[in-house]
């Protein structure tokens, strides 16, 4: 995994925790869920690139 790519997934996970707080503190529950899927888009690609990481 490059660092490139572990750079871009950690940003997408902190802009998904920003997008959940701010849901949370605005009452925006589909904000809210945006940051969340993020986070956990953030994580499958973390996980996809550790498996790739294994296999080399």
């Amino acid at each position: 995994m490059g660092l490139d790519d572990k750079i871009k997934n950690a940003a997408e996970d902190l802009v998904g925790k920003a997008k959940e707080a701010a849901g949370k503190v605005t009452g925006n529950e589909k904000l809210e869920a945006e940051g969340k899927a993020e986070q956990a888009t953030s994580d499958l690609k973390q996980a996809g690139e550790d498996v790739k990481d294994a296999f080399k």
